[in-house]
Order: structure tokens, then sequence, then C-alpha cells
């Protein structure tokens, strides 16, 4: 009898011990455990963003093995100025400054966004589009040439699709000269007013009042608004295939969690998880497909160096 309560005693006393022990242990497993911070280009306001990050937090951290933490920078530049002095181990952001981000952070885009996009007035799934130089449909002017001297509406200064690819097919016909090195292309040598009112929308509304002779639009804007455009307007010129957005990974992300994280974007292709990304960065979002930097920026690469762009945060 007494030697069976010894062993009773024993007993508690171990699980009591090693009780204590997986307790203090517990602090020191969580210390440890990877930290995956994702920067995402602001796209609205940053407040809205961060509401619906937190989904996508949650999803991400039940299939990687860390804790994940999504920011949203107060600009463009500071998302790829974050990549660069690794302030974030991941991107979620448009064309351009993924390029900027290759060039500056030595980053590499490991997935392309597939998107519903307008190409040949059809919508369709694609990982990139094309961007047109427009005119009312009353317009006399039937090329890009006749726009000499004429009021230009770009969306904004800072758009691949609707400043930098059409700025560049200026430069492709000779209408504007090749940039000095260290300079930049200037769409003013061409046209006599140029204005970037910050998006097709207002774009669109400036040549639609008059106030511009030509506008651009893309095939990646919303079903409604190009159908509305196109049904006003003609195309006078066309410029691309232009990249979509991507997921940009840096340098310092290393396996397994590289792979992990891929696995885990990737199963935001299915439709039951799509309205994820469609709230936090596109409503037209469809899926990932897996790609390269060498697949994903070459033409935008080629496009940056014809017109000596850097990417900043330029006033219109």
């Amino acid at each position: 009898m007494k030697k069976t309560i010894v062993i009773t005693v024993l007993i508690l006393i171990a699980a009591v011990f090693l009780s204590g022990c997986l307790q203090s242990q517990a602090p020191a497993d969580q210390a440890t455990r990877p930290k995956i911070t994702i920067a995402i280009q602001p796209t609205q306001q940053a407040d809205e963003i961060i509401s619906s990050a937190k989904e996508l937090e949650a999803f991400l951290e039940k299939r990687v093995n860390a804790d994940i933490e999504i920011y949203v920078p107060m600009s463009y530049s500071a998302v790829v100025e974050s990549l660069r002095f690794g302030h974030s181990q991941v991107g979620l952001m448009s064309a351009w400054p993924s390029a900027v981000s290759a060039e500056l952070a030595g980053t590499d885009v490991v997935l392309a966004e597939v998107r519903e996009v307008m190409i040949d007035g059809k919508k369709t799934n694609e990982t990139y589009y094309y961007s047109h130089y427009i005119v009312m449909k009353n317009s006399s002017y039937t090329e890009l040439e006749d726009l000499r001297g004429k009021r230009m509406a770009y969306a904004s200064l800072t758009s691949t699709s609707g400043y930098l690819f059409p700025v560049a097919k200026l430069i492709d016909k000779g209408l504007i000269s090749t940039p000095a090195p260290g300079k930049e292309a200037d769409p003013k040598e061409f046209f006599g007013t140029v204005a970037t009112p910050g998006g097709y929308g207002t774009a669109w509304d400036a040549l639609k009042r008059g106030q511009a002779d030509a506008g651009v639009i893309a095939g990646d804007v919303s079903e409604k608004l190009f159908n509305e455009v196109m049904d006003n307007t003609r195309i006078i010129e066309t410029q691309g295939p232009i990249p979509s957005h991507g997921v940009v990974f840096s340098k310092d992300l290393k396996e397994p969690l590289r792979s992990e994280l891929i696995d885990a974007f990737l199963e935001l292709n299915e439709p039951e998880h799509q309205d994820l990304m469609r709230k936090l960065v596109s409503a037209i979002f469809v899926g990932f497909k897996r790609t390269s930097n060498e697949e994903h920026l070459a033409g935008l690469t080629t496009t940056l160096n014809t017109t000596g762009y850097k990417f900043t945060e330029k006033l219109g």
C-alpha cells in the first residue's frame, strides 16, 4: 500500500514538473516562430485595406508556419523601400514597382495575378492586358499622329498602362524623342497639354466633357467602365501586352517558408477563397499563376529603358 502511494506521488510530481517545463518552453517556442511581413501597394484608403487584410492574415497563418503581418505603406514607393531595406519580405504590387523592386532590391516576382480583363472587346482571364489611346466617336482624329499639339488626358503619372506604355508608344512611332541618359520621355513634346487627373474614370470624364481631345483606357478596368468608354469612343492606337499585378518575394524569404507561402497563395484560386483578394487588392481577381521576373517583366523592362522613367511619387 505504501509502495503504491509512493509511486502515485512520484507520478504526480513528475507530471507537475513536466507541465511546468512545457509552460516555460511555450514562450520560447512562440518566440522562435518566424515572422513574414507583407506590404500591399495602396489602391484605396489604408484603413479600408487593413480591415480586409485580417482575413488574409488568418488564411495564410493556417497554411504557413509563420506569423503573418500585413501592412499598407503610405505611398507606392514605400512598398519598394520596405522590401529593399528588409522591413517586409513579400509585396503585393503592380508591374511597374515590381520591376523597380527587382532592380533595386533583387526581388522575384513569383506569382502573376490572373484577372478578368477585356481584350478585343471580350472578357477573358489573363495575366496581361492592353491599353488604348481613344477619341470621341464624332472626333475627326483617326490616328495618333493627328493629335500633335492637342490636349491629352492620361490616367496618372504612376500608371503602367495609363501612362508608361502609352508614352513609350509615342517614342516607338517617332512622335517624341528617345530621352538622353538620365532623362525621362516627355509627352509634351508632342501634345499641346498633358493632364494626369488620377485614374481612368477621371480621365474619361475629362474627355467626354470636352476638356481633352484624347484619352486612354485599359482592359483591366471594370467591365462597366470599359463598356461605357467603348460605346462612346474610338480606339486610334493600342499598346501592350502589359503585365498584371504580382506577388513579389524578397531574397531573404527562404525555404521552406517560400514554397509554403506560394502554395497558400495558390489556394486563393479556389472559388470559395477568391473574395479574400477581391476585397483586398483587385475586384477582378481570378487567381495566381507561377511566373518569374524574366517571364512577367521582360516587356515592361524594355519599356522602362525606352522611356527612362523611374518609379517615384510624381505630382501630376
